[in-house]
């Protein structure tokens, strides 16, 4: 099974109101290969407590119980070497024998949503990158770091670089 990274997003909406836009994006992005919806829990709190969840993933349960083998085999691999890594298989796979990662009781997203709100947490693959890591690979790559930035990461290093000026104008 050929995976690309794959990244965990957690977002909350205010008044509890999940628009269909977003699950229309998903779509679109998946049906371009760009991303595939491993999983995804969406919570949704009304103003009396009440909950509704909805789970979604573009996984068969095949591919579900594919993708739980590999991560489990990686996490026993760290654990134990080889032998982590043939018991991490099965019981990642095993894991995802239903089809979801995420499952009722999900890091308790509904205890940490407040009431008249939503939460959405999804495991995005991310498929576009998967030509690019093995054209890096096969010319002797390897990788060293990432991260993302977000606007708000370019806003910070503007209030440190101005910060920095004001600094260095006051010493001259």
């Amino acid at each position: 099974m050929t995976m690309g990274p794959v990244q965990l997003l957690v977002v909350g909406f205010a008044g509890g109101d999940l628009k269909g836009e977003i699950l229309a994006e998903l779509d679109r992005l998946r049906e371009n290969d760009i991303v595939r919806l491993i999983d995804l829990v969406a919570v949704r709190k009304d103003d009396e407590g009440n909950l509704e969840k909805v789970l979604r993933s573009d996984l068969s349960p095949e591919e579900a119980e594919a993708f739980g083998a590999v991560v489990g085999a990686l996490i026993g691999f760290g654990a134990a070497g080889e032998e982590g890594a043939e018991l991490g298989a099965i019981e990642g796979a095993a894991a995802l024998e239903e089809g979801h990662l995420f499952d009722e009781d999900v890091w308790y997203v509904e205890d940490a949503i407040p009431n008249g709100s939503a939460a959405a947490v999804a495991l995005l693959e991310h498929r576009w990158a998967i030509p690019l890591r093995d054209s890096i690979r096969d010319a002797g790559g390897f990788h060293l770091a990432d991260a993302w930035i977000h606007p708000a990461d370019l806003v910070g290093i503007g209030i440190v670089a101005a910060e920095e000026a004001e600094l260095q104008l006051s010493r001259s």
